[in-house]
């Protein structure tokens, strides 16, 4: 077993199981960049350890539909598109519709809890997980090597919006037939106690509604149908129509309504053309970009780069959590609605979100219901795998049998004991537009040193007889000071350069720019304390 992505992250969750010369893999998401991955659209797992062996894949089993454990499923099939995909009915419905936008048919296999399936040497039951999206289901996987089981995803709420617990009696089953490895969400283990129920949330959500003088607009992800509901709730409640933004939140909203997930009263919702009409005290928008991803409505509003524009008086709800490494994208557009003399209601000030993971209270619950001969923590950073793994020791499971590993490690499960047997590569690939690994760390390097830096194209035509500049060089800047007196210190270092290759009997063209943009760039430094990019072109006299 290898997962090539979910450990030290939250994000690309994604987990290959081999038996029997056959590969099962759990999930198949992304992970979204961080301001220092600019032009980045989302991140991969790496499959280069199994595209040579992608028709050993007998399935992708998807636990529930988020972006980070869905969103790499249309890549994976690009490679091989008749890869069983095996979900709940909500799950499967996101997928396709996403597939749809790649233009891939996929090859589905609907299930639900309580149901079995055998693909190859797997035995898989599937159970009932409460979390932050319907239908999301825990999965356990049994071969002749013993059995898993992997969470995905899932909190004990016992009072959940539409009714479907945490089913933690076949949990306690599978515990006395035997848990040789469990697999468990780790996002919440260094959170103690118990991870607050989604109804605590309403009255605070009606209070917004009941109170907002102006337009509500709510921003979650386009795929917590629970919240959604929530919001649809209180505005039908006060008396507000509502339209949905973005297009993400339009497709999704209108799946988990068909297949009856979603209940919208009648007239409730309605078109933007209509919504505009209406008295500001009637107006519901909900939005995507709760992360502050920078293309999504919500930071395209806060850049006034929609065509929604917010105003002084208008109420903006954050109805989700913070994901780490956004903090800074989501305090910006907090700031900028907040110059504006817009409300803004988050987390921060307000019961406006709970988590749809399992604190620690409820981890500790699960392991003394499991009692798994073997653990090993996924989906959370390092300090949440580690304090996961705390958690299963101190309920008396033997230190030697706690695996915390990172992603490309292989874990082998042999006579009932884990070990760590090798690595893989696991590293992330890029998502840069319609290219797919393109982009690499050295590039993403370049784009942070023009962001920071600047840039200095030096333009210098040399006689090639005496290897001296013809005339002075042309220097060509952005984003770096570029006043013409700046860079006259600069020639005679090019020249110092120029004579020295001369010397060496230098004349390569390549060479001299080479030769040249080192000079440049260690005079910059030397100068202005900075790091440009230089970009030298030598031509020749």
């Amino acid at each position: 077993m290898v997962a090539l992505g979910g450990l030290g992250e939250i994000g690309r969750n994604m987990t290959v199981f081999e038996h029997a010369g056959k590969l099962l893999i759990v999930d198949c998401g992304v992970l979204f960049p961080e301001e220092h991955q600019p032009g980045i659209d989302v991140i991969l797992p790496d499959f280069t350890s199994i595209r040579d062996r992608l028709d050993d894949v007998v399935a992708v089993v998807l636990t529930h539909g988020h972006e980070d454990h869905i969103g790499g499923v249309p890549y994976l099939l690009r490679e091989r598109r008749d890869i069983p995909v095996v979900g709940s009915k909500l799950t499967l419905a996101f997928i396709e519709a996403k597939l749809k936008e790649h233009k891939i048919t996929p090859v589905t296999e609907q299930v639900a809890e309580g149901d079995e399936l055998r693909l190859g040497p797997f035995d898989l039951e599937f159970l009932a997980v409460n979390h932050s999206i319907p239908d999301a289901l825990a999965v356990a996987i049994r071969t002749a090597a013993g059995l898993v089981l992997h969470t995905g995803d899932f909190k004990m709420d016992q009072f959940p919006l539409d009714q479907r617990i945490t089913d933690l009696r076949g949990f306690a089953r599978l515990g006395e037939e035997g848990v040789d490895l469990f697999l468990t969400d780790s996002t919440n283990a260094d959170v103690p106690g118990f991870t607050t129920s989604e109804g605590e949330l309403t009255p605070a959500i009606d209070t917004v509604f009941r109170t907002a003088p102006k337009r509500v607009i709510v921003s979650s992800f386009a795929s917590h149908v629970h919240r959604i509901q929530q919001v649809l709730d209180a505005a039908h409640e006060h008396g507000r129509k509502v339209a949905f933004v973005g297009r993400s939140m339009v497709r999704n909203m209108g799946i988990a309504r068909d297949l009856g997930y979603l209940r919208v009263p009648k007239g409730l919702v309605v078109d933007m053309k209509v919504l505009e009409k209406l008295p500001a005290d009637q107006v519901c928008l909900i939005c995507t970009g709760s992360q502050g991803e920078p293309m999504a409505a919500l930071s395209r509003m806060a850049n006034r780069d929609h065509v929604i524009r917010i105003s002084e008086g208008d109420t903006v709800l954050l109805a989700s959590s913070l994901i780490p490494g956004n903090e800074n994208a989501i305090y910006r557009i907090i700031n900028e609605f907040t110059k504006i003399g817009a409300n803004v209601v988050h987390k921060g000030n307000a019961k406006v979100h709970v988590s749809g993971h399992a604190s620690a209270g409820e981890l500790v619950y699960c392991y003394n219901i499991v009692k798994p001969r073997n653990v090993m923590p996924v989906h959370g950073e390092s300090r949440h795998l580690r304090a996961n793994a705390d958690l299963a020791i101190r309920t008396g499971v033997d230190p030697k049998r706690v695996v915390i590993v990172e992603d490309g490690v292989v874990v082998d499960l042999v006579d009932g004991r884990v070990s760590v047997t090798g690595k893989v590569p696991a590293g992330n690939v890029y998502v840069d537009g319609n290219t797919v690994g393109g982009a690499t760390e050295a590039s993403l390097k370049d784009r942070r040193t023009l962001a920071e830096e600047g840039v200095i194209t030096v333009v210098a035509i040399v006689d090639a007889d005496t290897g001296q500049l013809a005339e002075a060089p042309d220097f060509l800047a952005r984003g770096f000071v570029h006043e013409a007196a700046n860079f006259d210190a600069a020639v005679p270092v090019i020249e110092r350069e120029l004579a020295r290759a001369a010397a060496d009997g230098v004349t390569d063209a390549a060479q001299l720019e080479e030769l040249i943009g080192r000079a440049v760039a260690g005079w910059a430094n030397r100068a202005h304390r900075r790091a440009p990019v230089v970009i030298p072109v030598v031509i020749d006299a």
